[in-house]
């Protein structure tokens, strides 16, 4: 079966909730065969189990290489080689900065930042292998403006957005498109484990009075997953309501 024939095969970390949960079941709607990889591994399986036609649920531990290389393994044995990786997974505490303790701070880059070069570095050499993909991460508005609160998780994820620039250029010649899409706030679990005063603030400050649903999010991810973004590579979407508008 040709290349165009064959259903596009996608790996989306944090697809146990959220934001990753839209992107997995938004791929899948299109017709993808989705690994909905995550370390929750009940809430991947609650996420397939939308769609088990398409979508498969995996265990991972982004922040762990050794566990990444035996998710890529297993996909490749049980699957197939993907040609979309979507970087959703991540984690925050709203916390000062100079209340962050190390293993704090260590666990945020461990996350944010060094779990997608995980993904990365274990995925793209069989896009490579194939001479095309597309690459998806999700940062932060915060990684574009800065956060109150969220110092050491703006930092990941300003360093992801660079991350992104840089593989674009460097996967440009393989035909791979890496491009970065920044959620402002968006109706997650993160966002309800802030408190209902500052839940209130953001929702007041945003242009549409009200948070990203998932979904809306998700569509941003799909756009630059699509052969209608092929020349599209090494982009910042902010997905935010207006909130942030700084180029």
């Amino acid at each position: 079966m040709s290349a165009e024939n064959t259903p596009e095969l996608a790996v989306v970390t944090g697809a146990g909730s959220g934001i990753g949960r839209a992107i997995a079941l938004g791929l899948a709607a299109r017709g993808a065969k989705v690994v909905a990889a995550d370390l929750n591994l009940a809430g991947a399986e609650g996420t397939a189990r939308h769609d088990p036609r398409h979508l498969i649920a995996m265990e991972v531990d982004i922040a762990d290489r050794t566990r990444v290389d035996a998710l890529r393994d297993r996909v490749h044995a049980e699957v197939g080689m993907p040609t979309i990786l979507v970087n959703a997974a991540g984690w925050d505490r709203m916390s000062p900065f100079l209340e962050a303790d190390t293993a704090f701070a260590q666990k945020v880059v461990a996350i944010n930042y060094l779990g997608p070069v995980n993904m990365c570095s274990a995925f793209l050499p069989g896009m490579v292998e194939a001479n095309r993909g597309r690459v998806v991460n999700i940062a932060s508005d915060a990684g574009r403006v800065g956060s109150s609160g969220e110092t050491i998780y703006a930092g990941a994820k300003g360093g992801v957005i660079a991350l992104t620039k840089s593989l674009a250029r460097e996967m440009a010649r393989h035909t791979i498109t890496v491009n970065c899409v920044c959620p402002g706030p968006t109706d997650t679990p993160l966002f309800h484990a802030m408190s209902e005063k500052l839940q209130a603030a953001l929702e007041k400050a945003i242009p549409f009075k009200r948070v990203a649903r998932p979904e809306e999010v998700a569509a941003a991810v799909l756009f630059f997953a699509s052969p209608e973004a092929s020349y599209i590579t090494g982009q910042v979407l902010s997905v935010s309501g207006g909130l942030t508008m700084a180029g």
